[in-house]
């Protein structure tokens, strides 16, 4: 762990005397600080200040020299290629500045990296994800719900407002997800967003290298990450490369023309993320995709600008080092430049061969959304180096399905039939799937609030072989319309806030049907996180009938039949259909039951109900 380990980086933001005839004019370096032994022997600093190009640069160290020096189109910047060499000592090294006798030394410092062995593991088919809204999930430390500086305060009766949740809250209640029997954390942006409204989601960045105050703290982040180690979580940081607020410092005031994706008036992307893998496509509207903003407040960040790249590349590998990162889940994966993100990727993974990157493609087919995983045979070439991305189509079949009656393609078959198209991806194992998460309307809505089918989509979800991801608040049946407005499929998650009257931490004041569906999610997940056979073994289904759902998941070693009825009766299964995947094996235990059934020629399954069987000889 990286609990011995003394970050002594600072945010280099030093004043000077005046090169530009202010009175106190600032120089801002990034990335703030860097490590010694990372596989890469080249470093690139972004200085902006006033006149900046103006100044002579010099480096008085013998473990690093600047190579070049680049002046960009707008004279406040520069960019510094610096080299550092092998075997480089960690400390402080002066960068100076100087201009005719005016002059400013900046120590830069170089890190030693920490223990790495335990550290980057990525995620896998093992791996259960639990995905919060730090505002609104629990307020540890309300001294820090508004700060001086920051444009907006907290107001929890506005449900698009700031609630005060924060990094404290999220530590606190580590032991909360460890029980549930999640193995991994992704957290939505906890960066900088100073904007004077809808700041609490996180996706309007200010500052790429700053915690928000209002959620804590670098420290206080690290610290979270550390500890959530140290209770056998992973941690997922949520990212965003596309866009960020247009008062962040290198759009607000770009380095170069192309920094930010221009047009002669306001353009908005056309969201049609299918355009990037379709033969036919119009070039405006590939353009569109990709160079049109996501909204007014949210600049679109040119991913082909090579400096721009290097930035958000290296903006990475400062998190992963500092953080102890084993994942980064990349926001909006399919609407930046394609190229510029594929260099991104493939960087990250040649440094840190077992990290993951989850790409979001929030696509509706499976082929537009295999287009993104990573591949050699893409028809035009293209590999975006990205290992695992979300499966948005099971994630609509599974409560599409669960709401209809069985017809050719209608009810359980719906899921039936996206799984039929895994030949399309490279690694079917290495989709994220999902009941609900913070974009869409609530799992328990989704399903018109009946427990029977969430009970069966769970059952589904978490045994098919894909890596499951749950939303806080989906374990105590919470419910809210996309189309209602976001803040309302982002309420506060109940005992998080000193004077909740209900605590679904501790269970009370729950109601008896939230109760059970925490107790029955909590039963899968921590089955899920001990046994092989649904971690990692291979897929056998049957057609549905009936709108009952009959799956394997077997290995050398142990086998799984999975039953789900959706329809109103009990159904009579007839065995032998089914004895490829059952035979040799005598018997099957519900884990979710505990009762033994004999495997003979039939098996009865209640209405509404899914039988989850571990076989036995």
């Amino acid at each position: 762990m990286k609990n011995s380990l003394i970050i002594l980086c600072t945010f280099l933001l030093f004043s000077w005397n005046s090169f530009a005839g202010t009175d106190e004019p600032r120089v801002k370096v990034e990335p703030p600080c860097w490590w010694t032994g990372l596989g890469t022997d080249t470093l690139q600093l972004i200085v902006y200040g006033d006149d900046i190009a103006s100044a002579e640069v010099s480096l008085k160290s013998d473990q690093m020299t600047i190579m070049e020096v680049h002046k960009a189109e707008n004279p406040d910047y520069l960019f510094l290629d610096l080299k550092i060499f092998p075997g480089a000592k960690a400390g402080k090294y002066p960068l100076i500045f100087k201009k005719g006798r005016e002059r400013i030394q900046v120590d830069y410092e170089l890190l030693i990296r920490a223990n790495q062995t335990d550290l980057y593991q990525g995620l896998n088919s093992s791996d259960a994800i639990y995905l919060l809204m730090p505002d609104r999930f629990a307020n540890g430390s309300p001294a820090n719900d508004n700060q001086e500086g920051m444009l907006e305060n907290a107001n929890r009766e506005n449900p698009n407002g700031r609630h005060g949740g924060d990094i404290e809250g999220i530590r606190q209640h580590l032991g909360y997800m460890a029980d549930m029997g999640f193995t991994a954390l992704w957290i939505n942006p906890v960066i900088e967003n100073n904007r004077p409204a809808y700041s609490y989601h996180g996706y309007g960045i200010t500052d790429f290298y700053q915690t928000d105050s209002r959620y804590g703290t670098n420290e206080e982040y690290r610290q979270l990450a550390q500890e959530a180690h140290d209770k056998g979580l992973k941690l997922i940081m949520d990212m965003v490369f596309n866009h960020c607020d247009t008062t962040q410092y290198t759009v607000a005031d770009p380095p170069f023309a192309d920094w930010v994706n221009q047009w002669e008036t306001f353009t908005r992307s056309n969201f049609r993320g299918e355009v990037k893998a379709d033969p036919y496509a119009a070039n405006s509207d590939i353009t569109r995709m990709s160079r049109g903003w996501f909204d007014t407040f949210m600049a679109d960040l040119n991913q082909d600008n090579p400096f721009l790249m290097t930035y958000l590349i290296q903006n990475s590998i400062w998190w992963i080092e500092y953080l102890g990162l084993d994942a980064i889940r990349m926001d909006t994966y399919a609407y930046p430049e394609k190229g510029g993100m594929a260099k991104w990727a493939a960087t990250i993974k040649r440094l840190y061969p077992n990290f993951t990157i989850l790409g979001e493609v929030w696509l509706q087919k499976t082929a537009h959304t295999a287009y993104w995983q990573a591949r050699e045979d893409n028809f035009d070439g293209y590999n975006s180096h990205i290992p695992v991305v979300t499966d948005f189509p099971l994630h609509y079949a599974v409560y599409q399905g669960l709401n209809e009656n069985e017809g050719w393609t209608e009810g359980l078959r719906r899921m039936y039939y996206v799984l039929s198209e895994d030949f399309l991806y490279d690694d079917p194992m290495n989709l994220v799937v999902f009941p609900d998460n913070h974009d869409v309307s609530r799992y328990y809505t989704l399903v018109k609030e009946n427990l029977d089918h969430y009970k069966l989509g769970l059952a589904f979800l978490l045994t098919v072989p894909r890596i499951p991801q749950i939303y806080y608040g989906t374990e105590i049946l919470m419910t809210g319309e996309e189309h209602t407005g976001h803040g309302y499929i982002r309420q506060d998650f109940p005992g998080g806030w000193e004077g909740d009257t209900i605590n679904a931490f501790t269970g009370e004041g729950l109601a008896a049907d939230q109760l059970e569906a925490q107790a029955y999610l909590k039963k899968l997940l921590n089955w899920r996180r001990t046994n092989p056979v649904v971690q990692q073994g291979q897929f056998r289904h049957f057609i549905p009938e009936n709108n009952t759902y009959v799956y394997f998941r077997y290995t050398d070693t142990g086998s799984l039949m999975v039953i789900l009825n959706a329809s109103d009766k009990l159904q009579t299964l007839q065995m032998e259909r089914f004895r490829e995947g059952w035979g040799g094996y005598s018997e099957g235990k519900d884990i979710l039951t505990g009762k033994t059934h004999t495997l003979t020629t039939e098996l009865t399954v209640p209405a509404k109900t899914p039988l989850i069987l571990e076989l036995k000889k």
